[in-house]
């Protein structure tokens, strides 16, 4: 059994990036009264606790969304997910993150679904407690490379992939690009979006070059450098020195809100704007 385990990083830099993110995809659907779906394949627990003890040991949180939370001049496009975090923290103290399950509720319609899966007995255990009566969403107990391809096409065809994997299987640097470039053939309307860390080892590079040569889509890629000096980015002895996205088939002027979101994100996580680096991999139609 893989030993990952999200409550030591809820809320840090990486999840400041790609929340982030997926709040201005979701922005996109929420803007039509079409239905939509929201496949979350390394789903994770729907909220997590600042005040534990996994938590409180590494303290990233500090490092990421304790930054944002007192600041006063939030973009916009940001607004629902700032909401998310303060609807887990009504005293305006952050005691609690929302998962990416949480915050994708936060976007949901009567007419829209959201598909979870998760492998980790006990965070499964805890989304089916989350969930709660809420028929809109279903939960799944699969290997991850496998529900990517098993869950698509979705019931709705309009819709988000998020998939946000631990890395622990090195392999999955190149696996997870060709598993998406056959999820893309069988589901091409959809819009997906691939979370990695760049650590020293440099494998995030195998995955941007399998995914550019494997798979039919445009591609957008945006990055944050994260500084040297940080003290609580260190994941398993092994420092965090970026976080970066591939977002495939991105909806349109997509890519000008995420430079703008983060260039501001960048700002207030480095103190620099220009650490948010972005560029399209591939434009094809």
């Amino acid at each position: 059994m893989l030993s990952y385990q999200h409550t030591y990083h809820a809320g840090g830099p990486a999840d400041v990036h790609k929340h982030s993110a997926l709040c201005i995809l979701l922005e996109h659907f929420v803007i039509k009264a079409k239905p939509f779906s929201i496949l979350d394949i390394y789903a994770g627990k729907g909220r997590y606790k600042l005040t534990g003890e996994h938590a409180q040991k590494t303290k990233e949180y500090e490092c990421g969304i304790g930054r944002l939370w007192p600041l006063q001049n939030r973009p916009p496009a940001l607004q629902r997910y700032f909401d998310a975090v303060h609807y887990l923290n009504q005293n305006d103290t952050l005691v609690a993150y929302p998962g990416s399950p949480e915050i994708a509720r936060t976007f949901m319609r009567e007419q829209d679904q959201l598909i979870l899966n998760e492998l980790h007995t006990p965070t499964y255990r805890a989304l089916r407690t989350w969930r709660e009566a809420d028929n809109r969403i279903s939960i799944h107990k699969r290997d991850g490379l496998e529900a990517l391809l098993g869950l698509v096409p979705p019931r709705i065809r309009r819709g988000v992939v998020f998939i946000d994997p631990s890395y622990e299987v090195k392999t999955e640097y190149t696996e997870l690009p060709k598993r998406i470039a056959k999820a893309v053939k069988k589901w091409p309307q959809g819009t997906y979006i691939l979370w990695y860390p760049m650590l020293s080892e440099n494998r995030h590079d195998a995955l941007i070059e399998t995914s550019v040569h494997t798979v039919d889509a445009k591609i957008f890629k945006s990055e944050i450098i994260l500084p040297n000096q940080a003290p609580h980015y260190a994941i398993k002895e092994r420092r965090l020195l970026g976080t970066g996205l591939l977002i495939f088939n991105p909806p349109w002027k997509f890519n000008i809100q995420m430079i703008d979101v983060g260039r501001w994100v960048s700002k207030m996580l480095t103190g620099h704007n220009d650490r948010h680096k972005t560029s399209w991999l591939s434009t094809k139609s």
